[in-house]
């Protein structure tokens, strides 16, 4: 096992299934943090440099979508989960064009999202 923890950054407006998520990835030995609006995680001092971040598409404001794009204005290269309730096939191309790492619809198997999160951070780091 890894000594170093993966640090993931959960981007969701629902706060049930968001602190199921951060349970969830606590329990398998993840550092998770939690943020109900991708501007509240484009806000956060200091700004956050998760290993992965697991996205909803449809938030309260900017969408998981623009938040991806944004990122990578920003230069940041951390690997991008989405999990939506919401399956759209444009939606998904868009998302899968911008270099997202998996996409999920809701409700998600936990280990799948586990494995998904490990690969791309594993792919990541080589």
């Amino acid at each position: 096992m890894n000594q170093i923890k993966i640090n993931v950054a959960i981007v969701d407006d629902d706060e049930s299934f968001a602190r199921s998520l951060e349970r969830l990835f606590r329990a398998t030995g993840f550092e998770a943090h939690m943020y109900p609006s991708a501007e509240t995680f484009l806000a956060a001092t200091p700004f956050p440099q998760p290993d992965c971040l697991v996205l909803d598409i449809h938030l309260g404001g900017m969408s998981g979508l623009d938040l991806q794009r944004r990122l990578r204005e920003l230069g940041t290269r951390s690997p991008i989960i989405f999990v939506t309730a919401h399956d759209a096939t444009q939606v998904r191309q868009e998302a899968e064009r911008g270099g997202c790492a998996a996409y999920f619809l809701k409700p998600v198997l936990g280990k799948s999202l586990i494995e998904a999160i490990q690969q791309a951070v594993n792919l990541g780091s080589r």
